[in-house]
């Protein structure tokens, strides 16, 4: 059967086949949240001749947005997101053909990449996304002693100020720090105007006993550098003051996010500090002395990465070092990519040709989708997840992609 996928033309009905995939309580935010949350032009929809009625069979929608890369390039990138199929139309190829629509629409809107944060981790690697950022929630006591010496002059300078989110201003204040930031930061995910809107909305049903969201603000002669978000929580143990503050993602650089960090760790009234997000090589777990300077540490898959367009897409990057090779990529869902290819980089630049040359790797595509803004590769030749035809030719291929550091975990969209 033959799936149409089309732009949505009714906002209630599209809203209410969120909330019923979704679940979650009916407030009336919720509209403000599909305003905000998605452009009307990038709302689509899948409806079954023997479907739902009064809800979609399935919905998805696009937030326009930037991203970093490696070498510094912010690049527009397509912000998979509101995906959902009816409980009544599950197992009928509706996700597949929504998923194939998306990827034809980006691709012929000229965007060469697209991103997700993933609900379920099963279900978006067979569409050709792959893990491109891992993330950790840290969790660390009350005065922890964050050390790092050579950053204390450049701390010395910097000042931090505390701010309700939702006050006029902030939200453009955030997104101005993020884009100076985000070069330097390969993976950070830049929304629009009205995402950072989205961010900031407080709505009553959200708060009840909870205090409002703040933002604290590290600043340098007058100037925004970095700013993380934070909630605190009261909590009293025994008579003593014990609450939990919990932050979310790190915008700044080395010595703001010390002085941020600092300043979270000693918050009065609080025995906690919660960071959700923090990156594999934040800084933050070598100012308290490794993982077992801090109370908890889990990780968490956070951006997915998808080559819509291997050929536009490989030469956006930077590369820290030169590779020559043939793979033979394998991707159902976006068949333009399939077959072999020429990957190099040289003197930091890349170029994706085709070619008749016998390949040297075989791999689906969600491989370079996971290493595409530096994340480590390597280990997934003895995962048995690439076929390595040319000795070293896999190996040559994850150096190249390989960043110094590992990429940034990017705020949920």
């Amino acid at each position: 059967m033959s799936i149409d996928v089309r732009h949505s033309e009714d906002a209630d009905k599209y809203l209410a086949t969120d909330q019923l995939v979704w679940f979650g309580e009916v407030t009336d935010a919720d509209a403000d949240h599909l305003r905000l949350g998605l452009p009307e032009d990038q709302r689509f929809v899948v409806d079954l001749p023997d479907g739902p009625e009064d809800h979609h069979a399935g919905i998805y929608g696009v937030r326009p947005m930037e991203m970093s890369l490696p070498g510094g390039a912010v690049v527009p990138i397509a912000g998979l997101t509101w995906v959902g199929v009816h409980p009544d139309a599950r197992r009928r190829g509706v996700l597949r053909a929504m998923m194939t629509d998306h990827l034809g629409r980006t691709r012929a809107a000229g965007t060469a990449i697209s991103a997700l944060h993933a609900s379920e981790a099963a279900i978006y690697g067979r569409y050709g996304y792959g893990v491109a950022v891992i993330t950790h929630q840290v969790t660390v006591g009350r005065g922890t002693e964050l050390t790092a010496p050579h950053l204390e002059d450049e701390v010395a300078g910097i000042t931090t100020h505390l701010v309700t989110m939702s006050d006029p201003g902030v939200a453009e204040r955030m997104r101005a720090c993020q884009v100076a930031n985000a070069p330097d930061f390969p993976g950070t995910i830049i929304g629009s105007p009205d995402f950072f809107s989205l961010l900031t909305l407080e709505i009553p049903e959200n708060l009840r006993d909870k205090e409002r969201r703040r933002v604290l603000f590290a600043r340098r002669d007058g100037e925004d550098i970095g700013f993380i978000g934070l909630r605190r929580e009261h909590k009293w143990d025994q008579a003593r003051p014990s609450g939990t503050v919990t932050a979310g993602t790190f915008c700044g650089g080395p010595a703001a996010r010390l002085a941020i960090a600092r300043r979270i760790v000693d918050l009065d009234l609080m025995g906690t500090t919660k960071l959700e997000n923090i990156g594999v090589d934040d800084p933050l777990l070598g100012w308290v002395g490794g993982p077992r300077g801090t109370g908890s540490l889990a990780t968490w898959d956070s951006t997915w990465i998808r080559l819509v367009d291997l050929e536009a897409a490989w030469p956006l990057r930077s590369y820290d070092t030169d590779c020559d090779v043939v793979v033979e990529v394998e991707d159902r869902y976006a068949p333009w990519n399939a077959g072999r290819w020429r990957l190099t980089a040289s003197s930091g630049s890349g170029a994706a040709e085709r070619t008749d040359a016998d390949a040297d790797i075989t791999l689906d595509v969600a491989v370079l989708g996971a290493g595409y803004l530096g994340h480590s590769i390597g280990g997934l030749l003895r995962a048995g997840l690439v076929r390595e035809r040319r000795a070293g030719a896999y190996a040559e291929l994850a150096r190249a992609m390989r960043t110094a550091v590992e990429p940034e975990p990017s705020i949920g969209f």
